[in-house]
């Protein structure tokens, strides 16, 4: 018997002592995994609570452990409002991770010994007379009662979908109509996501409207001088045609998630990848393409602070989206394929500079070759995506499906956030909020009502 408790004790030392060693290996090398989440934690919290002004905690509960991992539920967050931190991690001290809010530029996650030079980096705020409150929509910020048939479409929740935040109807370059979740208002700044990537197609537009971009160029970058990614064109990471290898798979420590949580030069990371195919001959959906645009237009400026203003004096204050927030990555580079901020209203004034072709005030300003690829299906992704960071149908089934027209445009993000535009029914209807893919939301439904009841 005796010897039977000796070696039960040896045995419950040793298993003390394994469990001590992978505490202390996790506390010192946590898995990217973790890090990952925390460091998703970090930016969604330190962004809404910048740059949307939202509770840190209603943020963190709501917005990313309600729809995320189980894990996600463990994370801890401490903000600190005059220094424009936010610290995250799994219990409080596991894979602990930090994001930096700067002014004019977002949040970032980044190292602690990153913070003082991030901190350096800043752009342009909104001009504060850029729109006229009084002013009707979209030259001020006045909008009428919504129209009475489409009343009972925007109170109905199952045409919204679950969780929604903010729709807004635009019919003929003026809002008709427009609905908000509780704790949501025409204030409230919201994340697009990957929309974000057709307002970076817009700013090449622009850029190439002022003689600056030639999109057939090669030789991107000095990293693929001497190789095969040398080949590669703007055009073909407007058309996510690269052939760069490239996981948009957002359940695990992949190429997304590595560049946009782990790595503090994402423009760089991206242009790190390898080619997996010639360019041109496949298309791969990919986040790490439209950062390697925002990397490259603002390489063509000879100083970064004339870089950093640039979308909000070429585009934001032109078209009076005065809310709008382009995130930069710790490096200063525009996380294009992801990140804006705006409210639903001025998401709409982007919609319907998509439906004007690129005009505003009477002014082409984005030039029609570049608009024309924001239309165009490209041929490589069977149609399913144009030559100019857009969708052809909403997600899910073909738009076909829901009786919409075949040049129905989509702008489309994670998490249900969605602009259809319909340029020949003057058509622009936003939709955002935080609806998971799993939930199948067919917004095209939504907009199929609308467009029903306005016609």
């Amino acid at each position: 018997m005796r010897k039977l408790m000796t070696w039960g004790v040896r045995v419950a030392v040793a298993l003390v002592g394994i469990i001590t060693v992978a505490v202390a290996w996790i506390l010192v090398y946590p898995p990217e995994l973790l890090r990952v989440g925390t460091g998703y934690a970090a930016k969604i919290v330190c962004s809404n609570v910048f740059i949307a002004g939202r509770d840190a905690d209603e943020v963190l509960r709501d917005d990313v452990q309600a729809p995320g991992h189980p894990l996600l539920k463990l994370v801890r967050a401490e903000v600190d409002l005059e220094q424009g931190l936010v610290k995250t991690a799994l219990l409080g001290f596991v894979a602990p991770s930090t994001a930096l809010h700067r002014t004019g530029l977002g949040c970032a996650t980044l190292s602690d010994s990153a913070i003082e030079a991030a901190r350096g980096l800043s752009a342009p705020p909104a001009e504060a007379a850029s729109v006229d409150m009084a002013a009707a929509w979209p030259e001020g910020d006045a909008v009428p009662e919504n129209d009475p048939r489409l009343q009972a479409i925007l109170s109905d929740a199952d045409l919204l979908g679950p969780s929604a935040r903010a729709v807004v109807v635009v019919k003929d370059g003026r809002i008709v109509g427009e609905a908000y979740g509780p704790g949501f208002n025409a204030d409230t700044p919201l994340l697009g996501w990957s929309m974000t990537k057709t307002v970076t197609a817009a700013l090449i537009g622009i850029l190439k409207g002022e003689g600056r971009i030639d999109e057939s160029a090669t030789k991107l970058f000095l990293e693929w001088n001497g190789d095969s990614r040398g080949e590669i064109t703007l055009s073909d990471l407007l058309a996510m045609e690269s052939g760069l290898s490239f996981n948009e798979s957002y359940g695990d420590v992949t190429d997304v998630t590595r560049m946009l949580y782990l790595d503090g030069d994402m423009g760089a990371y991206a242009a790190s990848l390898p080619p997996a195919s010639e360019p041109g001959t496949r298309f791969n959906y990919s986040s790490g393409e439209t950062v390697l645009i925002s990397r490259y237009w603002m390489s063509l400026f000879s100083d970064r602070e004339t870089a950093l203003a640039y979308p909000r004096e070429a585009l934001f204050d032109v078209i009076g989206m005065g809310s709008a927030v382009l995130e930069a990555d710790p490096n200063g580079t525009f996380v294009g394929s992801s990140y804006l901020y705006a409210t639903a209203r001025d998401w709409a004034r982007f919609g319907l500079l998509i439906a004007e072709n690129g005009r505003w005030s009477g002014r082409q300003f984005v030039d029609p070759s570049i608009m024309a690829r924001i239309f165009e299906p490209a041929a490589v992704s069977n149609g399913a995506y144009t030559r100019g960071q857009a969708w052809q149908n909403g997600p899910g089934d073909k738009d076909s499906s829901f009786s919409l027209p075949e040049e129905t445009l989509w702008m489309l993000g994670h998490d249900g956030q969605s602009i259809a535009v319909i340029p020949s029914e003057g058509l622009v209807v936003v939709r955002l909020g935080l609806t998971p893919r799993r939930l199948d939301y067919r917004p095209q439904r939504l907009v199929q009502a609308v467009r029903d009841a306005l016609r």
